[in-house]
């Protein structure tokens, strides 16, 4: 321990005996023959304090001054405040324990400092339950009736979300009819429209014709229950096209059974969609279920380690359909391994989302730019991977792949959609796409959720700033990214001293605080020619 620190120790410890005792500081400077100042400056540490002093000083707190110079290294922090050290915010103002145990010495500051700070933390949270769970009628409305303004409810397809990873992503239900179906009709392993299409025609007695849509419209699939009819593209290739039919089947196939009452039961939606947002997702599990029965490809996962290419190629299906299924593996008794699935096109925009790896999604849109599945976009034709790294210590291990499907041989025209899938950073060992790592800290890459709650202070690719952080600018001094939470040591007024009182208190140095000095030198260095 430095000489500075010592003194800082010594300082502290005496004011903590003399709070403790509820002695006024007066009263304890008369007792030890100083001034009420002089006492006020040793407290604070900014005195040195002579030794027969000292020994005069533990007598008058009943110290053992043994136990007492045993006890300077030890630097206790209160306990409320010592839980705030790690919190965001706490970071943006850079206050490190030493301060915090500065703090300490003064009980009802520190008690002040945590109640605000914990007041601050629950208003915080109050508002992100806000902005999740506001209804969808539109504010601006409310005030001006003068159009839709800004939504910021809980939609829909944020509650199909909730109610997927509710149930895991896996319904034992449409399991079962789909290997039923595969039994009866005794379909093989890999599977081709012209079998779904005669399933669809004998089980259900549906007509299926191949019908260009009008001009001007994208429908590739169109099940008419009354004339008993499905109309498919002809422009649909094989792999698309067996998945539409046998989505067309888990439709059909929910409707007799109504599995899908079954499944939602007597739980009541926020949203009058949801429930058919839910069938929507229900008959594309069912398709995922029919093409890729359960337990062969099961084995096929464990024997190829999470080879989607490779999985895609046995089963004759898109990588982004076996992407889904393997966030289906959650039987009790052979269950994969736990998978988010994000599927983002080239603006950022999330299309697609599923949690089982517990890594939370920002409510409204918008995500990390460092994440796998933005990267991918740099190298389409290759498969990315990386280790991620949460402001919470929590790491992941992400890979994602590019899937172009072009219209008249323009991608312009087509669809670019990145598949991400992402797991445990402990689960890589398991996959054939697994990076090696000594040192995951070191290998992985800084992500977050979005920029707007993110808790990093120095990213590099930041698109806005985060409400987490307490707003500081300063247009001298400028991070690598400008969205960056500028720290207090990081500020202009931090570089150059503004000054120091003297012991008869007067300023130290010119009357200029510390950026006027900074801009004269500038100013002196500019008339000298100097850069």
């Amino acid at each position: 321990m430095n000489e500075n620190a010592l003194n800082a120790n010594v300082g502290l410890k005496l004011r903590g005996l003399r709070l403790a005792r509820n002695i006024k500081q007066t009263d304890a400077a008369k007792e030890l023959g100083v001034s009420p100042a002089y006492l006020n400056l040793i407290e604070k540490g900014k005195r040195v304090m002579p030794f027969p002093l000292l020994w005069k000083a533990l007598r008058y707190f009943d110290q053992d001054p043994e136990q007492f110079m045993s006890s300077l290294g030890e630097g206790r922090v209160d306990e409320a405040l010592a839980k705030l050290l790690d919190e965001p915010l706490l970071k943006s103002l850079d206050i490190d324990s030493e301060s915090l145990q500065s703090l300490s010495a003064e009980p009802k500051l520190a008690g002040t400092v945590a109640a605000l700070f914990n007041l601050y933390k629950n208003t915080r949270t109050q508002l992100e339950n806000v902005l999740a769970q506001l209804s969808s009628e539109e504010r601006a409305r409310a005030q001006r009736n003068d159009g839709p303004g800004l939504r910021y409810d809980y939609s829909p397809y944020d509650e199909v979300s909730d109610f997927l990873e509710q149930h895991r992503n896996y319904f034992p239900e449409l399991e079962e009819q789909a290997e039923a179906l595969r039994r009866d009709f005794k379909l093989e392993r890999l599977l081709t429209s012209s079998q779904l299409i005669r399933l669809l025609e004998e089980r259900f007695g549906f007509r299926v014709n191949f019908e260009r849509a009008p001009s001007g419209s994208s429908v590739v699939r169109r099940l008419d229950l009354e004339e008993q009819t499905l109309t498919l593209s002809p422009d649909l290739t094989e792999q698309p096209l067996k998945f539409q039919v046998a989505t067309s089947i888990g439709l059909l196939m929910m409707d007799r059974a109504k599995l899908v009452e079954r499944i939602v039961g007597g739980n009541r939606t926020r949203h009058a969609e949801t429930v058919r947002l839910i069938k929507v997702n229900l008959s594309n599990y069912f398709a995922g279920a029919l093409m890729l029965p359960y337990g062969d490809f099961f084995r096929e996962v464990e024997r190829s380690r999470y080879d989607v290419e490779l999985l895609s190629s046995i089963f004759g299906t898109t990588y982004e359909t076996v992407a889904h299924r393997l966030c289906n593996l959650s039987d009790p008794k052979r269950p994969g391994l736990p998978f988010h699935f994000l599927r983002a096109d080239i603006a950022g925009n999330i299309s697609k989302r599923y949690s089982g790896t517990g890594l939370k999604f920002a409510s409204g849109g918008g995500s990390c730019g460092k994440w796998a599945v933005h990267l991918a976009f740099l190298n389409p034709g290759q498969l990315t991977r990386q280790y991620s790294m949460m402001p919470d210590g929590a790491a992941y291990f992400c890979f994602a792949k590019v899937q172009l499907q072009p219209i008249e041989g323009s991608i312009v025209k087509g669809t670019a959609y990145s598949i991400g899938l992402g797991t445990h950073a402990e689960n890589a060992k398991y996959l054939a796409y697994g990076l090696p790592t000594t040192d995951l800290r070191k290998d992985a890459v800084a992500t977050g959720i979005t920029c707007r709650f993110c808790e990093r202070t120095d990213c590099n690719q930041r698109a806005a700033p985060s409400y987490r952080f307490a707003f500081a600018f300063d247009e001298y001094t400028k991070k690598d990214c400008f969205f960056s939470p500028l720290l207090v040591h990081e500020q202009g007024d931090n570089w150059t001293s503004q000054g120091e009182r003297t012991e008869n208190g007067e300023r130290n140095g010119a009357h200029k605080d510390g950026r006027q000095e900074l801009l004269d030198k500038q100013a002196r260095r500019r008339n000298k020619g100097e850069p």
